[in-house]
C-alpha cells in the first residue's frame, strides 16, 4: 500500500493545481492501492472547498476505494504527538504525523505527496527513510538546476 497525502488528492481532482499534470501522471504508475488518514482527507476537504465538485470527487475516490482510509485509534496518539513535539520546528501537521504513524505501525514506506521537502526529512521509527512518489514536476525542477551556470571543476592528474 502507498500512503497519499492531501496535496496529491487535491492535484487529482483540480485541473488548476499546480501539481494536476505530474500527480495524474505519477498515479498512472502506481500499481498498488492507496491508503490515507483522516486528518489527510480532512485536509483535502478544506483545501477544495472552493473547487466545484471537487470535495465529491475526493469523496468519489473513498467510495470506489481508490483511496482506502486507515484508521487510527486512542492506541495512536501518544506516538503521533510525540512525532510532532520532535519535529515542531518544521512544524509537522497532524495530517503527516497521521501519516507517518500509520506507516510505522503497518509497516508502510512509501507516500504519495507534493510536500517533498517534510518527507525527506521524517524517518520511520526515528531511522528509515520514505520512499517518496512525489507529484511535483521533477522535470520542470531538473530543467531549471540545468539552466544556473556550473562551476567548472579542474581537472587533477
Amino acid at each position: 500500500m502507498i500512503l497519499i497525502d492531501a496535496g496529491p488528492m487535491v492535484a487529482l481532482v483540480d485541473a488548476s493545481d499546480q501539481h494536476h499534470a505530474s500527480c495524474a501522471g505519477a498515479l498512472r504508475g502506481v500499481r498498488e492501492p492507496l491508503g490515507t488518514v483522516w486528518p489527510a482527507l480532512t485536509e483535502a476537504m478544506y483545501l477544495l472547498l472552493d473547487v466545484p465538485r471537487g470535495q465529491q470527487a475526493v469523496w468519489e475516490m473513498v467510495d470506489r476505494r481508490v483511496v482506502r482510509l486507515l484508521g487510527l485509534g486512542q492506541e495512536d496518539v501518544p506516538r503521533i504527538r510525540e512525532l510532532m513535539a520532535k519535529y515542531g520546528d518544521r512544524p509537522m501537521d497532524l495530517a503527516d504525523a497521521a501519516l507517518v504513524r500509520v506507516a510505522e505501525r503497518d509497516g508502510l514506506t512509501t507516500v504519495f505527496t507534493v510536500d517533498r521537502s517534510d518527507f525527506e526529512v521524517y524517518r520511520l521509527h526515528g531511522r528509515k527513510r520514505f520512499r517518496i512518489l512525489s507529484g511535483r514536476n521533477e522535470e520542470a525542477t531538473r530543467a531549471a538546476r540545468s539552466s544556473r551556470p556550473r562551476a567548472r571543476r579542474r581537472r587533477t592528474r
